[in-house]
Order: C-alpha cells, then structure tokens, then sequence
C-alpha cells in the first residue's frame, strides 16, 4: 500500500522532522536503551536532568541568549503567560502598555486588566488586523511593553521592535527559531513549543534576572518567575516529554546550521508562496504588503463560494492544514523550519492546477 505524501502546513502543533519524530517515537518504546519508556523515567533522574541541561544549551546557543537571562521550561502554552506576566510585574497602582495587532495580544490586554492599568499604545483592530499598528509614547512609570512578534490568525509580523525606555516583553511563539532576534532587546521573550520548537505542554521563557529582581510584591508560587529559576524549572513535575522532544528538534536545527541558516529558507519559502498569491488572479493575500508574516501566510479567495471546493482539491494531493483560523476564514499556510521548501513548491502547483482546471479557458 503506498501511502500518499502529505505536506503539513498546519499552525500547531507544528511539522516535525522526520528523524526527530523517529527518535522520540523511540524513546516513548525504550528511551536510550533504558528500558524504560520517556513518557515514564523520573524527571529527578540523572538521566533527564541531563536532558534539561542540554536543552537550555541549545536554546542559549541557538538564540545567543545573554549569561544574565534565565531560560525556564513551564508548563502550559504561552496563554499561562498572559496572566503571569502581570502577576509579577504589574499591580493595581500601575499600567502597563500594550500593542493590540491580532487576536493573541487581545487576549493578553484581556488577562492583564485583571492585575492593573492597561495603556493600549498602538491597534490595527480597525482593519481587522491587517497590518502591525504605530506604536505610541509610553509614560516612564509603565511597568512595561507588551507585544506580539508574529500574529498567526492574522499573517503579520513586527521585523522592528520598540526602544520606549520600559522593560519590554514579547509573545514569539510563531517565529521563534525562525529568524535571528537579538534577545538582547528584550526584558522577557516566552513562546508555546508548539508553534516551532516541539509539542505542546511547554512553553520556553527567557527573562532578564534584572527584570525578576524587581518584583518585590507576593506571586502565587505556581507563578512565580523566580521560583521557577531557582529551582532549574523543576518547582514541579516539568513537562517531560515536550521539553525531550524540543531538545532533539534544536539539535536537529543545529545541525542544519543554526537559526541564521534556517531563516535563509523561510525568506525562500515565504517569498515563493507570496509570489503565487499575487500571481494567480484567484488568490489574494490578507495582510498588507509591507507587515505579512514569512511563518504565516494567510490568503483567501476572491470567489468565497470556491473555498471548500479548493480545500477539497489540495487535501486530495496532500495538502494538510491550510484552513483558516475559524474567525479570520479563508486559508493559511504556516511555514515552520521543518517544513522543507519542496511542500512549498507542491503548493504553489496545487494553487496552478487548480487555476488551470477550473479557469483555465477563461
């Protein structure tokens, strides 16, 4: 029986490499020739202290994360962070600012709300997030900046990011790994693993120790930065199996010549697929020109009524994941640094196909 090969373009979980999805299919059976499975090994072991000591090796060599940044491994996706991020740096006397440019930094305004002021600094909600909005002066007593580096429902991404003289934070999960960011910008970065970094269940923080030696009010334990850093994010039962899983797919993106290598193909691979949607008289893109995202591309048809009979006619040459998120609609095609440049090329000439097949006398 041939099975049919498919192309995943799914926004998260995100596409795996094959070898990695090898390794960890294995460790599940009998990790490392232990006899036991990974699933079920202790996360005191010597063993899987290593694993920890590993992945944060990675993380700070593939990203050149600064001595002075704590690199934490949580449990729970990068939605926990919108409420824990004002848990411990903002209270009621003060505000906080934040950039309102798609669905995920709303529901961050939303969380923090509950724990101070929010200054809305800059929204494209207006346009229906189309493009990054101008950011706003912020007042030197705010507690911070919060933005959203790549907004995946929408398909735009920030390629700058704001000096406003106030400790600034940023949800990356989308483009993490994907392109080079100087970390040192930033006061805290945390990403959902999922998006390009592993399996859900983890989410990476990396947070300056200046930033966590500021917060001098009491933090529930469970969301508590510090006690997380103190403790080697082990305060609890860490979650296991994603944070293994992460550390063979950074070992797999070292290999393949790091984050400025891999960021190469993304450019390649977004710009073959933008200049298809502009090509084919039947696609148009969704966010405007200058802000679209190189991880999310997000594009609908000028017929609506054609949608579904086009995801028909993809799902039926391996085209897995490209339905729009079911409040944006239309569809979207995420490119994770998995996902090699041939299943970008297979799109392109489904979309050609099927222009030729449907339209192709008119």
């Amino acid at each position: 029986m041939t099975i049919q090969i498919k192309h995943n373009f799914g926004a998260g979980p995100c596409i795996l490499p094959a070898s990695v999805l090898e390794q960890a299919a294995e460790a599940v059976k009998n990790w490392d020739n232990s006899g036991l499975s990974i699933l079920e090994v202790s996360h005191r072991s010597p063993k899987f202290e290593e694993v920890m000591r590993k992945t944060e090796q990675l993380v700070r060599e593939l990203l050149e994360v600064p001595e002075d940044y704590a690199v934490l491994f949580l449990q729970g996706g990068a939605s926990t962070q919108f409420s824990m991020i004002p848990q411990n740096f903002l209270q009621k006397h003060q505000k906080a600012a934040y950039l309102d440019a798609g669905l995920f930094g709303h529901k961050s305004i939303k969380e923090a709300k509950y724990f101070g002021q929010v200054d809305i600094v800059g929204s494209s909600a207006g346009t229906s997030y189309s493009r990054v909005p101008e950011i706003g002066a912020v007042s030197k007593d705010t507690a911070y900046f919060h933005c959203t580096s790549n907004n995946t429902i929408e398909g735009t991404e920030m390629f700058s990011f704001p000096d406003l003289g106030v400790p600034l934070i940023c949800d990356m999960s989308s483009d993490i790994f994907s392109r080079v960011i100087p970390i040192s910008q930033f006061d805290l970065v945390y990403a959902g693993a999922q998006k390009n970094m592993g399996p859900a269940g983890m989410t990476l923080v990396l947070v300056k120790n200046e930033l966590l030696d500021t917060v001098e009010h009491p933090v529930p334990s469970m969301s508590d930065y510090r006690i997380y850093r103190d403790n080697q994010s082990m305060f609890n039962t860490p979650p296991v199996y994603s944070i293994y899983v992460a550390m063979l797919n950074l070992q797999w993106l070292k290999a393949n010549g790091g984050v400025a290598e891999i960021e190469k193909e993304n450019i390649a691979k977004a710009a073959l697929l933008y200049a298809e949607i502009e090509r084919n008289p039947l696609f148009f893109g969704m966010a405007d020109q200058e802000h679209r995202s190189r991880v999310n591309v997000c594009f609908k048809m000028h017929d609506l009524a054609k949608e579904e009979d086009f995801l028909s006619f993809a799902a039926e040459r391996g085209m897995v994941g490209i339905k729009g998120y079911r409040t944006a609609g239309g569809f979207r095609a995420s490119l994770y640094n998995a996902l090699r440049l041939d299943s970008v090329k297979a799109l392109v000439a489904c979309m050609q196909d099927y222009e030729k097949q449907n339209y192709g006398n008119n």
